[in-house]
């Protein structure tokens, strides 16, 4: 607590306690070195004696984070950011605690500690089970009766926040215990919170329910797990002006990416409504990343992805005559097809999670809510990040799946591991006798109630929750892979089926079927050597580029367009730019589908594009990225959406319509306008200057000339705000005329797949000449060499991004001798290849000496 201060705004202090002190003769107001607080100032047989220390009641932005013994852990932290934080502009709702003190002068007052004690003595003994003893304590709590003192205590402050708050009188009452959201524990969900509280009787009824639910089957068997003491833990109730998200939303953000640990991230869940649904996992919630190390610059846009849930239902506010405070009533649909949250208060959010974490200097948990009359966002709760914070960095392990079945599922990846098991399908927390130890959870969502269930498991699923839900949080907190947010799985599954859970390829999770051969291997990253020649990662997926952040790559030599317009996009670019025209009646609707809320369709192609570079470029920033535009061949584009109508028919697609060669032409121009629009956007709107755009089977200079004007055109001019632009080395011509295209271009890239084709006249995709196709003939091992010394002669940087170094240690050991400047590798085959660059370095430099 702050200490009262005689000088400065004593007088508005004093002012504001004189409200919560008590009655008669039986209160006081004191100034104590703890604070102002309301104590009994004589002792009589309803109530115990206190230290002066020992205030009933206590305004939340009179405490601090060293308060917890006084007034639990999220009340503490509360309090701590209304007067830490209040300089960063994070608001936080106004209220006050009930205190420890009067939890404990409650059990006192009614001869409860003992029998508590009792209770919990015979359960230990195994005399009485869980559940009954559960029970017992909280009735006895909830039969309790209130000494007049704290209940006057408590109503008096109840009136001072309704005064201050305008007249309104609804409260939510949230339990705030001493152990809990702490760094190594979290104690998510143990004790209850209750919304929409309004009115003394109500108030102390829900205050005396937060008291009972210490002691919740769920509480006393996490205390049990945890090794705390349930003597020595006690509860505060945290009393505090609701913010009317009925009519807004609310939601959960970690100033951490939950799955990977990527610490420059923040993670943002949204629903509207109140957001107990998003901790429950009842609801399918929007999911939103942001770049902290852009945050700070007010003119960017850093929001690296953008996932919209289903958001099926939502909490409110219940009718007066019902019985519960609040209920869930369907969305609409312009509800579940529209984010809760404008770009503008996603950065805003996000950058108090910022302040927050610097704050704390540590990764946290938050929850925030939106006021639906006054569009007002505030923090209402904060508390350590406990898995992803705790993990032992300089070691990663990864998961490769080799063999598996037919994908049954998709959803939320939680954690990075694969399992493979039986399923057992649970509908309630009470079937717990027959889940089977080792079993494959399958479930419509979980709460604090199915932990005893969560501990038997080897895996979860789950048809509803996101990344913050009860689900995902426990079971990061257990180490248990688990795929949330299926919305089908309790429908397409079976009791006593076969499958793998993979949460081992990036952010989204798979349910195979049957059971999955897979490799599980450990990276130490303390014993990455050194080395001259750079290693780069070759990146398609953006949901996969998280994973690899920890790996001391020296940037990403290949990011691959195609993967994200393939199975992100899945429409031609061609078929948004002239929809109108589009002939295809089946692709056209499914076209309108997929870009149901965008007016231009063509923003469609172009906010995905960007925002899956942007995830890719984030996982390396400041680092380079070379993003390649797109290469498909003409086969492929006419497998996209709306695709066969814009694409010519070819004989041998390798060698035709594919590269620079489409990005001028009429065919194609407005299509790759797209493209250029998306790298601008991920550029210079959301700040990843690192990205280095790379042109592939460039044919001749000429056409060199005709890609960088018309990208110029479409505002991507090289060396414009720092613009690097690489060329992909694949052809003959590059390497016979590369003086000339280094003149035009600020480094090559060899792409040893298309390369070795060409040198060899060996189509790549040929089964019948597949052993014809070795990127270690000498053929072509000399025309890369000759390159080599093209580029240097020239002073041009020059990388290989092809698959051979991955696959061929020799190869990696080649390109080290030739003199190449960096090799990219997929980033599963990262430790190994640099280990071979390292050797390799060492042998030639001896040799050389």
């Amino acid at each position: 607590m702050r200490v009262a201060s005689a000088g400065r705004g004593s007088r508005r202090r004093t002012a504001r306690w004189v409200l919560l002190a008590g009655r008669g003769n039986r209160a006081r107001h004191l100034a104590s070195r703890r604070g102002f607080g309301y104590f009994p100032a004589v002792a009589d047989k309803t109530s115990p004696t206190l230290a002066p220390e020992a205030a009933y009641v206590v305004p939340l932005d009179e405490v601090g984070i060293a308060d917890i013994a006084v007034v639990g852990g999220k009340n503490a932290s509360l309090g701590e950011m209304m007067s830490g934080l209040r300089a960063a502009g994070v608001p936080v709702p106004m209220g006050f605690a009930i205190t420890v003190a009067a939890y404990r002068a409650f059990l006192a007052a009614n001869g409860l500690k003992d029998r508590i004690q009792a209770a919990l003595g015979d359960m230990k003994h195994a005399r009485v089970p869980l559940a009954e003893t559960g029970q017992t304590i909280r009735r006895l709590i909830e039969a309790g009766q209130w000494p007049d003192d704290i209940a006057g205590a408590v109503t008096e402050a109840y009136a001072a926040l309704k005064q201050r708050a305008g007249g309104r009188a609804d409260v939510a009452v949230r339990s705030s215990a001493t152990a809990e959201d702490l760094p190594d524990a979290s104690f998510a969900g143990q004790q209850d919170t209750f919304l929409n509280i309004s009115g003394d009787e109500a108030l102390l009824d829900a205050a005396k329910k937060c008291f009972a639910s210490l002691f919740t089957d769920r509480a006393i068997n996490y205390r049990d797990q945890k090794g705390f003491d349930h003597g020595k833990v006690a509860l505060s109730v945290g009393v505090q002006v609701m913010v009317r998200a009925t009519n807004g939303g609310s939601g959960v953000m970690f100033s951490i990416d939950t799955e990977t640990g990527f610490d420059r991230a923040v993670l943002i869940n949204a629903v509207w409504g109140l957001g107990e649904n998003v901790v429950r996992g009842l609801v399918d919630p929007d999911e939103y990343v942001v770049y902290k190390p852009l945050l700070s610059e007010e003119q960017l846009l850093p929001i690296i992805e953008k996932r919209l849930g289903a958001k099926a239902i939502k909490m409110i506010y219940a009718r007066a005559s019902d019985e519960q405070r609040t209920r869930n009533v369907p969305t609409s649909k312009v509800e579940q097809t529209s984010f809760v949250l404008s770009d503008a208060e996603i950065l805003k959010l996000a950058r108090w999670a910022k302040a927050i974490e610097d704050h704390y200097r540590r990764p946290m948990d938050m929850e925030w809510a939106r006021d639906g009359e006054t569009n007002e966002l505030f923090v209402v709760q904060a508390r350590p990040e406990t898995v992803q914070s705790q993990r032992r960095r300089g070691l990663l392990k990864t998961y490769k799946l080799n063999e598996k079945g037919r994908k049954l599922l998709t959803g939320l990846a939680v954690g990075d591991a694969i399992v493979s098991g039986m399923v057992r399908i649970v509908r309630s927390a009470a079937e717990i006798d027959r889940f089977p130890e080792g079993a494959i959870l399958v479930a419509e969502n979980t709460d604090p109630d199915w932990v005893p269930i969560m501990k038997r498991a080897s895996a979860i699923v789950t048809d509803h929750g996101g990344r913050t839900s009860h689900a995902a949080i426990v079971s990061r907190e257990m180490g248990l892979p688990a795929v949330v947010g299926t919305r089908t799985a309790t429908h397409v599954l079976h009791d006593d089926q076969e499958i793998t859970v993979s949460c081992g390829e990036g952010a989204d999770g798979f349910v195979y079927d049957g059971i999955a051969s897979f490799e599980v291997n450990d990276i130490d990253l303390g014993r990455v050597p050194e080395t001259r020649t750079k290693v780069m990662l070759n990146m398609a997926n953006p949901a996969a580029a998280l994973q690899w952040w920890q790996l001391p790559a020296d940037g990403i030599g290949l990011a691959r367009m195609e993967f994200i317009i393939n199975n992100v996009i899945k429409v031609h670019p061609m078929a948004l730019v002239r929809f109108d025209q589009l002939q295809d009646q089946k692709a056209r609707e499914q076209i309108a589908e997929l870009t149901r809320g965008y007016d231009d369709k063509s923003e469609y192609f172009v906010e995905l594009l960007a925002r899956g570079i942007a995830k890719i470029a984030a996982s390396q920033h400041p680092r380079p990225v070379l993003v390649r535009m797109s290469d498909f061949k003409t086969n492929e584009y006419a497998n996209l959406l709306g695709g066969r109508q814009f694409e010519p028919h070819e004989e041998n697609p390798m060698l035709g319509f594919r590269g620079a060669a489409r990005y001028y032409s009429p065919r194609y121009r407005d299509g790759f306008a797209l493209e250029c629009r998306a790298l601008k956007r991920v550029r210079e709107t959301m700040g990843f200057t690192n990205i280095i755009v790379m042109i592939p089977f460039c044919r001749t200079p000429q056409e060199a000339d005709k890609v960088l004007e018309t990208m110029a055109q479409h505002g991507l001019e090289r060396h414009k705000n720092g613009l690097k632009v690489y060329v992909m080395c694949e052809l003959p011509s590059n390497i016979v005329l590369a003086e000339q295209f280094a003149r035009r271009f600020d480094g090559f890239s060899i792409g040893s797949n298309d390369l070795t084709q060409l040198v060899l006249g060996v189509d790549r995709d040929s089964e019948v000449l597949a052993e014809h196709f070795d990127e270690r003939h000498e053929a072509v091992t000399r025309v890369i060499r000759q390159v080599i010394d093209a580029a240097h002669t020239v002073g041009t940087l020059i990388a290989l991004c092809g698959q051979a170094p991955s696959d061929y240690p020799e190869f990696a050991d080649f390109l080290v001798e030739a003199g190449i400047d960096a090799i990219s590798v997929s980033p599963d085959s990262y430790l190994s290849v640099k280990r071979t660059v390292a050797e390799a370095e060492k042998k030639y430099t001896k040799k050389r000496a």
